[in-house]
């Protein structure tokens, strides 16, 4: 039996408090835990998601996350990778603490028979990022979290993926990245994503911003 044969993919959107974050080797972080409405939840954070981490966030704050979910038919494991996190709906937080918020059926838990029928995806874009060393020297990580905000700003948490990518082979004109069209670009620093996200994404929407877990949101290659 092939791998894809042995694993379900689908995206997944999450909401829970947070608990706290994984650590390896007492400085890598790894993920982060969710306290949901069907108990605790581990959640891998994605490359560009463990660089932007905000490590000062305050225990329960209501998050919404959104990233991939992989089934493994043979030992039922589950396992959720973020590839987006921002805080959650303060109206949302209001109505848990309120008890008017029904509970969902669990969506981490995949029967037998929901196995083989995957949930439908919607399509999705990415933006992908120089991770490398030099691409981050050169403001690559302030260029990720602007990408991320940008995302917020317009809506696109669940259309628009980071992903970091390994090196381009442009180290001296980095940081690099590639937007969803193909389109390549060389030296982009924080301060020009505004006018980037203008260009392929149109203006952000006009209302009261959430605030973002990312200090400064925007994008990753992978």
């Amino acid at each position: 039996m092939g791998k894809s044969h042995k694993t379900e993919i689908s995206d997944f959107c999450l909401e829970g408090a947070f608990r706290h974050l994984v650590i390896k080797d007492r400085y890598k972080l790894k993920g982060l835990v969710l306290d949901t409405d069907e108990g605790e939840v581990y959640v891998k954070l994605a490359k560009h998601l463990r660089i932007a981490f905000d490590w000062r966030l305050a225990v329960g704050t209501q998050l919404k996350v959104w990233g991939t979910k992989k089934y493994y038919l043979k030992s039922g494991e589950i396992k959720l990778k973020a590839e987006q996190i921002r805080a959650a709906n303060p109206q949302l937080q209001a109505d848990r603490v309120n008890g008017s918020v029904k509970k969902a059926s669990n969506p981490l838990v995949a029967s037998p028979g929901l196995a083989n029928k995957p949930a439908k995806k919607d399509k999705k874009t990415n933006i992908l990022v120089c991770q490398k060393s030099d691409c981050m020297k050169r403001g690559g990580k302030a260029l990720c979290q602007a990408l991320a905000a940008a995302i917020s700003d317009r809506g696109l948490e669940g259309q628009v993926n980071i992903k970091g990518t390994g090196c381009m082979k442009k180290c001296k004109a980095g940081p690099n990245l590639v937007m969803p069209d193909k389109t390549r670009y060389s030296r982009i620093q924080a301060k020009q994503v505004a006018a980037l996200m203008e260009k392929h994404f149109g203006s952000p929407k006009i209302e009261e911003k959430e605030e973002d877990l990312v200090e400064n949101p925007m994008p990753v290659a992978s």
